[in-house]
């Protein structure tokens, strides 16, 4: 199977500015000159971690999920990473922390965050996720997630004793982690990739808002928890290959996740 061939951008954010920002990222993704299979962007990539979505988020229609489809199609590439999202149901507006997974063609799948951050507002202005999502490209499957959600292992969990259809090669996490918790941040994607046996990539943000720093610390980890590429405190535009042979060998030669506890999610 070929290598997976992944654009990272870790930038940072103009706050809570969409034009501004939906800008800025399409002179980075023009600047990629190599083909990639995948663009993964930092968490809430058009406005920055904001808790006023009934002010900034859009439709899914709105202006940020349209630059996606033109993106994706002018790169030939899926596009991946969250917006502040809303959708009417019952006559309610709710608000989600939405990754939205672009493809080329303009067909879209969506992932809402499961765990909102329960030390800021997410919890009481955003509406959590209850599914998870997983893609294909080219044969990889792929399970996108966001930010606090690399806390929980359970839910990242992947599939026991070789269940195809339910597994996933790649671990991908799209943040706004502060730097205060960069340690947490860099240790618990080595994790997720050890304890998976899969790729991890990670992408975070970088710059300051108000108190917050962020360092971005994003990164790439195989599935034996080497770090392949990592970055810090700078904006970088990154490719990554990813190996299929080589994590089909760690599993067999490793076949730790056959003996796994079997559980199931309610």
């Amino acid at each position: 199977m070929n290598d997976l061939r992944v654009a990272i951008i870790q930038t940072d954010l103009h706050w809570e500015n969409i034009p501004a920002n939906l800008s800025m990222l399409e002179d980075k993704i023009s600047n990629i000159k190599e083909e990639v299979d995948l663009i993964a962007l930092p968490e809430m990539f058009s406005t920055g971690f904001s808790m006023i979505p009934e002010r900034l988020a859009e439709p899914m229609d709105g202006s940020a999920v349209s630059w996606m489809r033109t993106m994706a199609a002018a790169k030939n590439s899926v596009i991946a990473g969250s917006l502040m999202l809303c959708d009417e149901h019952d006559g309610v507006r709710q608000y989600y922390n939405r990754l939205v997974w672009m493809r080329p063609d303009g067909s879209y799948s969506h992932y809402d965050k499961r765990h909102l951050f329960s030390l800021s507002l997410e919890p009481k202005v955003y509406t959590a996720g209850h599914s998870r999502l997983i893609e294909n490209i080219n044969g990889w499957n792929i399970c996108p997630m966001i930010c606090y959600d690399l806390r929980f292992p359970v839910w990242s969990r992947n599939a026991i004793n070789g269940q195809r259809e339910t597994s996933y090669d790649v671990l991908l996490y799209v943040a706004n982690w502060p730097e205060r918790r960069s340690l947490a941040w860099r240790t618990l994607l080595q994790a997720r990739a050890i304890e998976n046996q899969c790729y991890v990539v990670g992408i975070n943000r970088i710059g300051t808002v108000d108190d917050v720093t962020h360092t971005g610390d994003s990164s790439v980890i195989d599935p034996l928890g080497t770090i392949l590429y990592h970055k810090a405190n700078e904006p970088d535009t990154a490719i990554v290959h990813l190996n299929y042979d080589e994590m089909v060998k760690v599993r067999r030669q490793l076949a730790f996740l056959k003996d796994a506890d079997e559980f199931e999610l309610k």
